[in-house]
């Protein structure tokens, strides 16, 4: 019985968190409570896009235990490996690199059985 009643009072207070409060008049969010100059703000904005930014690219210099970026002790390693890459990009590009989705716009078409 304790706990049914206990429960019903904690029920009771915890909808009360969520009753307006009337005692004072209050802004309507923290950010307008304190008025900042335009250049504060413009401040504000350009930290906020630049710092998505800055923490993103910072997984490239991942050391991962050897104080070199992407964990490569040799520059020439780096080399090769890059050098690899665009090889590699070279020659998707000399294949693939003039299509268009007008190639490929027939891929989720019907199936024609017909045999025509």
């Amino acid at each position: 019985m304790m706990k049914t009643i206990f429960a019903l009072f904690a029920l009771f207070a915890s909808a009360s968190a969520f009753v307006p409060s009337t005692s004072a008049p209050v802004v309507k969010t923290a950010l307008s409570a304190v008025q900042q100059p335009d250049a504060m703000k413009t401040i504000a904005t350009v930290a906020a896009g630049f710092t998505p930014a800055l923490l993103s690219s910072s997984a490239a210099m991942a050391t991962e235990g050897t104080n070199e970026w992407f964990g490569v002790d040799d520059i020439r390693l780096l080399a090769v490996l890059f050098a690899g890459h665009f090889f590699i990009l070279s020659l998707w590009l000399g294949q693939y690199g003039d299509a268009t989705e007008d190639d490929d716009a027939d891929f989720f078409g019907e199936i024609d059985y017909t045999g025509r």
